[in-house]
């Protein structure tokens, strides 16, 4: 099973060929998407970078973007009449990998 370990939006991901994934959003052109964070390949053996790969890249396709479910923010002082109730909704991209190379 071939499989790697890539770095984007401040975050690692696993990856083989067919995931589908929800990451942070991504500014892009077209639909498809070259991640070249790759911090462990393993294919048989395991190689991994210091801290990157050279020349490894992992290849994605673009399925859609998006707003995540809206999340609650309620900030409460007691015995003084203050709160603030605020929503946030987290962007994301989703994201299907294509191909892993090395």
């Amino acid at each position: 099973m071939t499989f790697a370990v890539i770095k984007t939006g401040g975050k690692q991901y696993k990856v083989a060929e067919g995931d589908v994934l929800y990451i942070e959003k991504l500014i892009h052109e077209g639909d498809e998407v070259v991640f070249n964070d790759v911090l462990l390949l393993a294919n048989g053996e395991v190689k991994v970078g210091k801290p990157m790969i050279a020349g490894a890249k992992v290849l994605a396709k673009v399925l859609e973007d998006g707003k995540g479910e809206k999340k609650m923010v309620f900030r409460y002082k007691s015995k003084t009449r203050q709160h603030k109730k605020k929503g946030h909704r987290q962007p994301f991209t989703k994201v299907q990998i294509i191909k892993i190379e090395a």
